[in-house]
């Protein structure tokens, strides 16, 4: 549903939006939206280590990632940009996923993941601009396993050969990291509503086993076609898998200062971290 109070001038200018002006909800406009939002509200968990709760509707998610400057993870990048897409015109509905890159196996992971489906003239395309390092500066096509050739990577959707129990056809969202094609997540086209992305976002941010409780995690894709990660300890700016920089954070004026400089986001200089040290 799209809540009214939504402020497409305000977030135009927070992602340096250089698209076409009249914001029709067409391919070119779609693609401009994914690549300057990807490009300038990082992927962040720095509220769920911070003890601050994690709220979904959209006037908390807007203070934080337009009038804050901050970043957010899947449900609140992802919950904002349907809205925005909603707003503008766009067919689309959220997804739910489960994000199987770093799980040990499929069915360890959660389905705790939020993405959207854009139909464009009968043709469907993947949205996401809130998982982490992974992702999609660009649209991708749902109804082709062909490889697609982005500014960042390429990548792919493939539908599973493999005959399962649960009635439902399963697809993997891949990216190609050297000569191997590796799954990010696996989808259903099963619908994400409100009330499971409140579950998922409980879990994400509040379960003890969330992997989101224990390490500081930011992301942001450069718009020369680089990306800057941070884990905890490490910082990296690779283009192409190939590593740019990196730096040890040993201290937590050193995280502020990477946080600030490398993806945008201001915190009090006494920030505590509560882990590593920080």
């Amino acid at each position: 549903m799209v809540l009214h109070t939504m402020n497409i001038e305000a977030y135009l200018n927070r992602i340096n939006y250089d698209g076409p002006s009249d914001l029709k909800p067409n391919l070119e406009t779609l693609r401009r939206l994914q690549m300057c939002h990807a490009s300038t509200i990082p992927f962040e968990n720095l509220d769920v280590i911070l003890g601050v709760p994690i709220e979904l509707d959209l006037s908390h998610i807007q203070h934080k990632l337009i009038n804050s400057n901050r970043g957010g993870y899947c449900f609140e990048q992802n919950g904002f940009m349907l809205n925005v897409l909603e707003t503008l015109g766009y067919e689309v509905i959220g997804l739910s996923a489960r994000v199987i890159f770093s799980a040990a196996s499929p069915e360890l992971a959660a389905r705790t993941h939020l993405f959207s489906k854009v139909m464009l003239e009968g043709t469907p395309w993947l949205v996401d601009v809130g998982v982490g390092g992974f992702t999609p500066t660009e649209p991708l096509r749902m109804d082709t396993d062909e490889p697609q050739e982005t500014l960042h990577d390429t990548r792919r959707i493939i539908r599973s050969d493999d005959p399962t129990a649960d009635g439902f056809d399963h697809w993997f969202h891949q990216v190609l990291i050297g000569d191997e094609w590796k799954n990010i997540y696996e989808f259903t086209n099963e619908q994400m509503l409100d009330i499971d992305r409140e579950v998922g976002n409980w879990w994400t941010s509040a379960s003890p086993k969330s992997t989101f409780k224990d390490k500081i995690m930011t992301a942001l894709a450069s718009p020369d076609g680089s990306r800057h990660s941070l884990s905890t300890n490490d910082y990296y700016h690779r283009k192409h898998g190939e590593i740019i920089e990196h730096k040890q954070i040993e201290t937590t004026l050193q995280m502020i200062k990477i946080l600030k400089d490398r993806f945008g986001i201001e915190l009090p200089t006494d920030t505590v971290f509560g882990i590593e040290g920080l």
